[in-house]
């Protein structure tokens, strides 16, 4: 079974910069897709980015132009890169794989916007 674990959460002011990173336990070449989900308080988990084989990345509408996901097979990582972050940022953000075997998502980690 992959394990994947997050890293680089933390508390940051409005309008700064985090990047979150997620390992793998094995090798993520053959993974189809690796991405960002995050959950809020109160609300339902929603997909923040993701960067498939062959495609584009893509993004949820409310963080375009502000994150930028990508991955490192040589390193089995993947990572989010977050810029001009909002209150409305704050969530546990998980990574995922879909490792074409299933999905896989990580324990996750606490990123608060606040001052």
């Amino acid at each position: 079974q992959v394990q994947l674990v997050e890293s680089g959460g933390g508390l940051v002011a409005p309008g700064g910069s985090l990047t979150l990173s997620c390992v793998a336990s094995e090798s993520t070449d053959s993974f189809y897709a690796m991405g960002w989900y995050r959950q809020a308080p109160g609300k339902q988990r929603e997909l923040v980015a993701v960067t498939a084989k062959g495609t584009s990345s893509s993004y949820d509408s409310s963080v375009k132009g502000r994150f930028t996901v990508s991955r490192d097979n040589a390193k089995r990582m993947v990572f989010l890169q977050m810029n001009s972050l909002k209150s409305e940022d704050t969530a546990i953000y998980s990574c995922f794989a879909n490792t074409g075997r299933g999905n896989v998502w990580g324990q996750g980690t606490q990123v608060t916007v606040s001052s």
